[in-house]
């Protein structure tokens, strides 16, 4: 082995600390793997490909029809039917959402608030609902309520 400036220091006994405790491997490993340079960038990845869907919007037929149907519900409040509901839920964090399917009961049905209320107490918004169905709407010999 050739001379170097630091031959004197090669044999001395390594200093073990009395304040620090010895680092296990795993922890001393720990110090010299990678990082994220940029904190939340990976979130922010995961976020920008996360899928949302696009609020369609009805024609006039499909809202008479969600309407008629809406009447129908409201006719038979006080049996509170239970109606699957096809629903737009707004994404809280980028443009766009999902359609949601509900099984539900309805206690009320109020136009003036545009809401329709939920046994559960839930309230949902008329303007999001996409469609409602339900046995009793199914039966094509069932009369709509009459239109006054």
């Amino acid at each position: 082995m050739a001379n170097g400036k630091y031959d004197h220091i090669i044999h001395m006994t390594h200093h073990v600390s009395e304040k620090h405790p010895r680092l296990d491997v795993s922890s001393y490993a720990a110090q010299f793997s990678p990082f994220a340079a940029l904190t939340g960038y990976d979130d922010l990845i995961v976020e920008t490909a996360r899928f949302t869907e696009k609020r369609m919007v009805p024609d006039e037929s499909e809202l008479e029809i969600l309407n008629r149907k809406m009447l129908a519900v409201a006719a038979r409040i006080g049996e509170q039917p239970e109606v699957t509901l096809t629903y737009f839920e707004p994404d809280a964090l980028k443009d766009g959402g999902r359609y949601v399917r509900k099984k539900a009961r309805v206690k009320s049905v109020r136009p003036e608030d545009g809401v329709i209320v939920l046994a559960d107490g839930s309230l949902l918004p008329i303007e999001d609902i996409a469609d409602i169905q339900a046995d009793f709407l199914r039966d094509a010999s069932a009369s709509w309520p009459d239109e006054a």
